[in-house]
């Protein structure tokens, strides 16, 4: 089974559309899947669209109505993903974001490079497109050479992205040693460095695949702070290892 996880706030002009398109991908490709969704207390009409694909669609709805955030909010995907999951050592968990920058159709390419025997499978940007809000390419520059050497280790390309697929058993273990202690104790790229290196620390084969961003899609105005993801890249500085397990004594 392949868990499809999503947070969203405020996404009711494109969650329909981008749940609709994971059905076609995933229905063609032929693979078993669910998809969850956590409904971050919007205040748009998002509850109502959900509702209505829930008749037609492999669909779990979670839902809060205090805002969490995107990292508060994934964690809690995550850890619905690993409760259902009846297989880790071959169900997934695919994090992707609600407001369709992140394309559907890369899901085969994740799906087959971890079928193929990878743990852990991230998306790869190598170049932005056009229509690429200024202030995501500013971050682009600045994220690596922010962290410096904190990434010297890094066994993918691009850390920062947050489509990736993991095998379950990867982030169970994960859980299971920090207790009760959050999975994701950072907001937005520095969350999903954070995850990353979580994840490596019980990964046996840690691969990527290259993918785009859509910026042309999207119709609300980018969230993105430019200068709050730079400060907290800053403060996560050199608190990662990228130690795979197998080379831990």
């Amino acid at each position: 089974m392949i868990y499809v996880t999503i947070p969203v706030h405020n996404e009711e002009s494109t969650i329909g559309v981008l749940l609709w398109k994971i059905r076609n991908v995933m229905g063609e490709f032929g693979r078993d899947y669910e998809l969850l969704v956590l409904d971050d207390a919007s205040t748009d009409g998002t509850r109502e669209v959900l509702k209505r694909y829930r008749r037609s669609l492999p669909l779990r709805v979670l839902s809060s109505k205090q805002r969490l955030g995107y990292n508060r909010a994934m964690e809690r995907l995550i850890r619905e993903a690993v409760a259902r999951a009846p297989y880790p050592k071959r169900d997934a968990i695919v994090t992707l974001q609600g407001d369709f920058s992140e394309h559907p159709d890369h899901l085969v390419a994740l799906v087959k490079t971890l079928e193929g025997g990878a743990d852990v499978v991230a998306g790869s940007l190598k170049r932005l497109e056009d229509g690429a809000p200024l202030r995501i390419r500013l971050a682009r520059w600045a994220a690596p050479r922010i962290l410096g050497g904190s990434l010297k280790e890094c066994p993918v390309s691009d850390p920062f992205s947050s489509l990736r697929i993991y095998r379950v058993i990867v982030l169970k273990k994960a859980l299971r040693d920090l207790g009760d202690a959050p999975l994701i104790q950072w907001p937005g790229w520095a969350g999903n460095v954070a995850l990353l290196d979580l994840a490596v620390h019980h990964a046996r084969r840690v691969e990527e695949v290259e993918l785009s961003l859509r910026y042309d899609i999207r119709t609300r105005k980018s969230r993105f702070r430019t200068l709050h993801t730079l400060r907290e890249l800053s403060r996560l500085r050199g608190r990662v290892d990228w130690i795979p397990e197998q080379e831990v004594a």
